[in-house]
């Protein structure tokens, strides 16, 4: 089954998450939020690779096999392939993904969860404390960005560490459990540096927020 923003978590999961976010406030005027996307961009520049490439390979074979290998046939059979190839690799993350760098894919979440903080208006928080952790399905990266507040106490460099956790926890198939975990321990280093106010409030929700 096709994994959604809506469905990356079950609904036990997502109890689970915004309990433990629940819990680390507790302790912390920082404030953690929980962001999933199916994909933190189109990338139709890699479907259209993947329609040359299949489409291609196909038309080579066909022609290989019924036409002695003319490139009278193989040209317009490459443009025919293309098509249907740009379609399936639309529909397909897995194969799409295939022609998506990593590089690109590091750089594409970051910005895509640095887009989503302002339009969830997450950089809203009192003492700007906010702490966004954006999951994009489809890379299965994971970033972790704070607001200036947080940065003030706590460098990208921290925080990329606790990016990792959750990064192999997804690889796993233990997304939920490496979350929980990593919620807990950035709560416990944000009560160091942002200990609860008696006057605090819950300014983010815990529940996980789709983008």
């Amino acid at each position: 089954m096709k994994k959604t923003a809506d469905t990356f978590f079950t609904d036990q999961e997502k109890k689970r998450i915004a309990d433990a976010t629940h819990q680390a406030e507790l302790r912390t005027s920082g404030e953690i939020a929980v962001m999933v996307t199916a994909s933190s961009d189109s990338y139709r520049d890699a479907e259209i690779i993947g329609g040359i490439v299949f489409g291609s390979i196909t038309a080579f074979a066909l022609t290989e096999m019924l036409f002695n290998a003319q490139i009278w046939y193989y040209i317009p059979l490459s443009i025919l392939f293309f098509f249907p190839f740009q379609l399936l690799t639309r529909h397909l993350p897995l194969l799409k993904a295939v022609f998506i760098g990593p590089g690109r894919r590091q750089e594409t979440v970051a910005q895509r969860a640095l887009k989503a903080y302002y339009e969830k208006g997450l950089y809203r928080t009192r003492d700007n404390t906010g702490i966004l952790f954006f999951i994009s399905i489809l890379e299965r990266k994971v970033w972790i960005l704070a607001d200036k507040g947080i940065y003030s106490k706590i460098d990208q460099d921290t925080l990329n560490t606790y990016t990792a956790a959750v990064t192999q926890g997804i690889k796993k198939g233990e997304a939920c459990d490496a979350l929980c975990r990593t919620i807990t321990e950035i709560g416990q280093l944000l009560a160091e540096h942002f200990p609860v106010k008696s006057d605090d409030t819950n300014e983010l929700p815990d529940e996980v927020m789709t983008a």
